[in-house]
């Protein structure tokens, strides 16, 4: 399993409405995408939620490492890099990653996740990182709302990351940057490897 994520900032002033029909058009193209566990369409609105920027912020769970190369090399991110220039793309290899379903996923699985929460830290130096992914995903609440968690490591920077969806409004206490989820595409989230249930 890989993580992945790209940010596109755009102008204060730009109109995300032009970003939400993007979406529209075409998040629904990867619905189906062979070895996608799920891509979240996330996005950052200044002055929503506190966010100083308008961003355009995809986040992935990747089932195979096929699928994620077939897209960073096809015509989909092509075609994003056309029109708003080529990302860095960020990504976490799955030697140090686990994803979980949240109570909310399991009441209503088809029922939409709409925000999602980052928060990355530094690990400690010394620090076990398979142990850090296991407290990590360890204190993801079990809360109602939450959808999908996942816990990776970037093993060049060794920083973990905590990522989470949420049915409705994230909780005020979970941390990190706060995003909107215009479209899940989840065509093989259920067949990602699975670290805990809650």
């Amino acid at each position: 399993m890989h993580a992945m994520q790209y940010e596109i900032t755009l102008p204060a002033d730009y109109d995300m409405g032009i970003i939400r029909k993007r979406v529209a058009d075409k998040g629904r193209l990867l619905d189906a995408y062979p070895g996608l566990g799920l891509k979240a369409y996330l996005v950052r609105e200044r002055g929503h939620e506190g966010s100083p920027v308008n961003q355009y912020a995809p986040f992935y769970l990747w089932r195979t490492a096929e699928g994620m190369n077939s897209f960073l090399w096809g015509p989909g991110f092509r075609g994003l890099s056309a029109d708003f220039g080529r990302p860095a793309v960020r990504h976490w290899l799955g030697a140090g990653l686990a994803h979980g379903s949240g109570p909310a996923r399991g009441a209503a699985p088809d029922a939409p996740a709409t925000t999602a929460t980052r928060h990355t830290v530094r690990l400690p130096e010394g620090a076990d990182p398979a142990e850090a992914v296991e407290q990590a995903l360890a204190g993801f609440p079990a809360h109602p709302a939450l959808h999908t968690a996942a816990v990776a490591v970037d093993p060049y920077r060794w920083e973990l990351l905590r990522f989470a969806l949420w049915q409705g409004p994230a909780p005020d206490d979970a941390p990190g940057t706060r995003y909107q989820v215009l479209h899940l595409s989840r065509p093989e989230l259920d067949r990602l490897p699975s670290g805990r249930h809650w």
